[in-house]
């Protein structure tokens, strides 16, 4: 061969050498990414070639599929009160994408799952139909019903746990929205979801997951369990040293209590009841920062929780000075929690002081209704001992018997719960977020835990705010779970 035809020879070799490495590393290297990139248009298609799985909440689906007159898109979601269920549900819209379990077990409703292998196979020789599987959820649906229609028109959210296995039996956040209105791909769909993103209430924010607000004098249970386990006191009902009036440290500036309320030297128990911020302030002070910081992420503080779902980091701060971990150990400073922290808290107290990893799909299921996956209850941590959470559970309940969180009692059944109110606002110009973190237990234990934050509440009282708007919410919902452990 001449050189110059040799040179040519070489060239080519060298441009199809070329095609294979790019071939390559398309199908084997960027197919993920092209799969799933926002700008391929033939994954939306193929979603919404077919009926999606259902989202499924004590036996019945709370989502479901239409046809469609489009080109593309054969099929669109549908959701039965999606207000009420959305914090749950996230959205699956052909022109908008998935969040939440529409997104995160998108593969298992669509049937493109691995795991779903067996069945597409079977399908393809059969003839039959493909179809998407379910996402059977650990909800409850008549809690979740008494948690969304007592907030109502009031902003905030609603957080509740079964203590003993950590399954979510409640998610609701207020306001909401209706994610069937922006399912599809038509002009009405795309003006619902412009409205709803100019909505300065923000609607689609999921309040019990990913907001975080100080927690107020809900977080005095967290210091109360850390004097408990340090041993700085070891009987609920003796008299603590915390002098009244009672100086923030390192400041001139005392901590004030709410009213004429009897906090010298109060025991933990009335110390909790007339919710006494001289008495934990300075029990934080005394334990100091490490001790508490401790005993905050034992419950859960400082990580992101993921249940599929992710959950926004609470967060009791690590770097501050002494007057800053005695207002932090109030519920105040820097300190903050979503309402499914708050929940964990009160669920951990309820379970004699062992936390439950929270969980909110229970199984996932084939068409056929074969069983791919099944959720098993893990522990998450140990927050306290029996015996302390024995101490602590007795001084919730006398919140309840006699203190400020009365509105929470349920005939037939022991609740125990914490009322708070966190300010908010500059220097505390604005109403303050109203806080209930409860439990009930029967002889057969304690099946519920619940936490409610109602922001902008009507009135300024410390705590008062908490037992008139949270706690009587928190209890319609702690009844409906009582009502259906009985029917079962």
């Amino acid at each position: 061969m001449n050189k110059p035809l040799r040179r040519i020879a070489i060239f080519c070799g060298l441009l199809v050498l070329a095609l294979l490495v790019r071939d390559n590393w398309i199908q084997y290297v960027q197919a993920d990414g092209l799969k799933t990139h926002k700008q391929n248009r033939r994954v939306a298609i193929a979603q919404y070639s077919q009926p999606r799985g259902n989202i499924i909440v004590d036996g019945r689906p709370i989502t479901g599929s239409k046809e469609t007159d489009g080109v593309d898109f054969k099929y669109k979601r549908t959701y039965k009160n999606g207000p009420m269920w959305a914090p749950v549900t996230g959205y699956a819209s052909q022109a908008y994408g998935a969040t939440q379990l529409e997104s995160l077990e998108d593969g298992i409703l669509t049937g493109n799952d691995d795991r779903m292998f067996f069945n597409r196979t079977v399908d393809m020789f059969t003839g039959k139909k493909p179809k998407g599987g379910d996402v059977i959820t650990t909800l409850n649906a008549k809690a979740q019903e008494a948690a969304y229609k007592g907030l109502g028109k009031n902003k905030g959210a609603v957080a509740a746990l079964d203590p003993r296995t950590g399954k979510i039996l409640a998610l609701a956040s207020t306001p909401s929205y209706d994610p069937s209105k922006f399912a599809g791909s038509s002009t009405s769909d795309s003006d619902a979801w412009t409205a709803m993103g100019k909505d300065k209430e923000q609607p689609t924010l999921n309040r019990a997951l990913r907001q975080t607000y100080p927690p107020g004098s809900t977080f005095k249970v967290v210091t109360a369990a850390a004097a408990l386990e340090n041993g700085k006191y070891t009987d609920i009902d003796g008299a603590t040293n915390s002098p009244l009036p009672w100086r923030l440290p390192l400041s001139t500036q005392p901590l004030r209590n709410e009213g004429n309320i009897p906090c010298e030297n109060a025991t933990l128990r009335q110390a909790l009841r007339y919710s006494c911020n001289t008495v934990f302030g300075k029990l934080g002070d005394d334990l100091g920062k490490d001790k508490m910081l401790e005993e905050a992420k034992k419950f859960g503080f400082n990580d992101e929780i993921f249940m599929p779902v992710r959950a926004a980091e609470s967060v009791y701060p690590e770097k501050m000075d002494r007057p800053g971990n005695a207002l932090s150990s109030i519920g105040q400073f820097d300190t903050r929690a979503t309402p499914l922290q708050m929940a964990m808290v009160a669920a951990g107290i309820a379970n004699d002081g062992k936390l439950m990893k929270p969980y909110m799909i229970d199984s996932l299921r084939a068409p056929n209704l074969n069983t791919i996956d099944q959720t098993s209850p893990e522990e998450m941590s140990q927050p306290l001992s029996s015996e302390n959470a024995g101490k602590l559970q007795d001084m919730m309940e006398t919140v309840v018997k006699e203190g400020t969180g009365t509105n929470a009692q349920i005939p037939g059944a022991t609740v125990g719960g914490k009322t708070g109110t966190a300010q908010h606002g500059v220097d505390n110009s604005e109403n303050p977020y109203a806080w209930f973190i409860s439990y009930a237990k029967t002889d057969e234990g304690s099946p519920v835990a619940v936490a409610v934050v109602v922001e902008s509440s009507d009135t300024l009282r410390d705590d008062i705010a908490g037992g008139k708007l949270a706690a009587p919410i928190a209890k319609d919902v702690m009844k409906a779970v009582l009502a259906s452990e009985r029917d079962k």
